[in-house]
């Protein structure tokens, strides 16, 4: 388990994603294992590989991670995306943990039955524009630097970025009214790392599709 960091995980989005795009943003290749079917994930469960018997599951330095959020931490601090001191670290966190409270709303849109859609997106544009951006807009008008956190890029950063453009994906006009953060957005962009990444040709996921979750459901169900 030496070289390149190694995603195990179905060929979309869903959990991994961040992952992907927080070693994207560190300048770090990986390869991906894609699960195809149950027996996939069966095989994963029953040689050990899954400390908890799901997915995501990474391996890297030796270690077979799972569990997201500690995925995300261990990149971070890692590869010097998680703040100068525990403070720092701290902030980085609070901002992260809101941003993958969205992240997860969003993700989950299109699994909504169809006559709860347009309610959940609703939701969506609701608690984005009225509970998540107005925070990071403030952020950045009060402290005045290019950064969420000790002006200095961070984890914080590339996940905010990762989900709003997602919730862009949602809403096209949902960053309207908040100046700040589409500045934020074209300047993150912008970072060669990311920029790479957002090309065309890139290990970046689209949309999951509704006809892509029969076949997503089929590997974890």
């Amino acid at each position: 388990m030496s070289g390149k960091p190694k995603l195990h995980y179905f060929n979309g989005r869903g959990r991994m994603e961040s992952i992907r795009w927080l070693l994207a943003a560190a300048g770090v290749e990986f390869e991906e294992c894609f699960l195809k079917t149950k027996d996939d994930l069966t095989k994963l469960q029953k040689d050990g590989s899954l400390l908890f018997q799901q997915v995501p599951m990474v391996e890297i330095d030796g270690m077979k991670m799972v569990q997201t959020r500690a995925i995300l931490s261990y990149i971070a601090a890692k590869y010097n995306l998680y703040g100068k001191d525990l403070k720092e670290r701290a902030l980085i966190d609070m901002y992260v943990e809101a941003v993958i409270d969205l992240n997860e709303l969003i993700m989950t849109h299109i699994l909504q039955p169809a006559d709860k859609r347009e309610q959940h997106l609703a939701t969506i544009v609701d608690k984005a524009t009225n509970r998540y951006f107005p925070v990071y807009e403030k952020v950045l008008k009060d402290h005045g630097q290019d950064f969420l956190v000790g002006n200095q890029f961070s984890r914080a950063d590339v996940q905010l970025l990762e989900t709003l453009l997602m919730a862009e994906e949602c809403k096209p006009d949902i960053l309207d009214e908040f100046p700040l953060l589409q500045s934020f957005k074209a300047r993150i962009s912008n970072i060669p790392t990311i920029k790479k990444f957002l090309q065309p040709g890139s290990q970046r996921k689209p949309p999951l599709e509704e006809k892509d979750v029969p076949k997503a459901m089929k590997i974890f169900h």
